[in-house]
C-alpha cells in the first residue's frame, strides 16, 4: 500500500478533529455574543433606572429603590464576570482550533511528499521500462540484421 493512502486515514481524523473545534469555537463564540448583549442590555437598564426621575414619596421608596440599583450593579458586576469567562473560553477554543488546523496542515504536506516521492517513483519505472522496451527492439533489430 502506498504511504500517501496510508495517511489519509489520518487526514480524515485530523479535518473531522478540525471541524469539530470550528464547531465548538462558533458555540462559544454564539455564547459570548449571548452574554455581551445581556450585558449592555443591563447596563443600559441600569443607566435608565439610575437617572430616571421617579418621584420618591417616602424613605421606603428610596430605600427599595436603592436596594434595586445596587441588585442591577451586582447583576452587572456578574454578567461581567461570565462575559470575561466567556471570552476566555473563547480564545481557548480559538487556540485549539489553530492547533487543530497546524496538525492538519502538517498531515496534507507529509501526504503532498509521500505523492511526490511516489510520483517520481513511478516516472522513473515507467522511464526504466520504456529503456529496457528501447534496448529490446535495439536488440531484436540488430539480431533480426545479423539474420538476413
Amino acid at each position: 500500500m502506498k504511504q500517501s493512502r496510508r495517511i489519509d486515514p489520518l487526514l480524515s481524523r485530523a479535518q473531522d478533529h478540525e471541524d469539530a473545534a470550528a464547531r465548538v469555537l462558533a458555540q462559544r463564540q454564539s455564547s459570548l455574543d449571548e452574554h455581551e448583549a445581556r450585558l449592555a442590555e443591563l447596563r443600559r437598564y441600569a443607566d435608565e433606572y439610575a437617572h430616571s426621575q421617579l418621584a420618591a414619596t417616602s424613605p421606603a421608596q428610596l430605600a427599595n429603590r436603592r436596594a434595586f440599583l445596587e441588585r442591577l450593579e451586582s447583576a452587572v458586576e456578574q454578567q461581567s464576570r461570565t462575559v470575561d469567562q466567556s471570552r476566555q473560553t473563547v480564545e481557548l477554543e480559538r487556540g485549539r482550533l489553530l492547533l487543530a488546523s497546524r496538525d492538519k496542515q502538517v498531515l496534507e504536506q507529509l501526504a503532498a511528499s509521500y505523492r511526490a516521492q511516489e510520483r517520481q517513483v513511478d516516472e522513473r519505472r515507467s522511464q526504466r521500462e520504456l529503456d529496457d522496451l528501447g534496448a529490446r527492439r535495439v536488440r531484436l533489430a540488430v539480431t533480426e540484421g545479423r539474420d538476413a
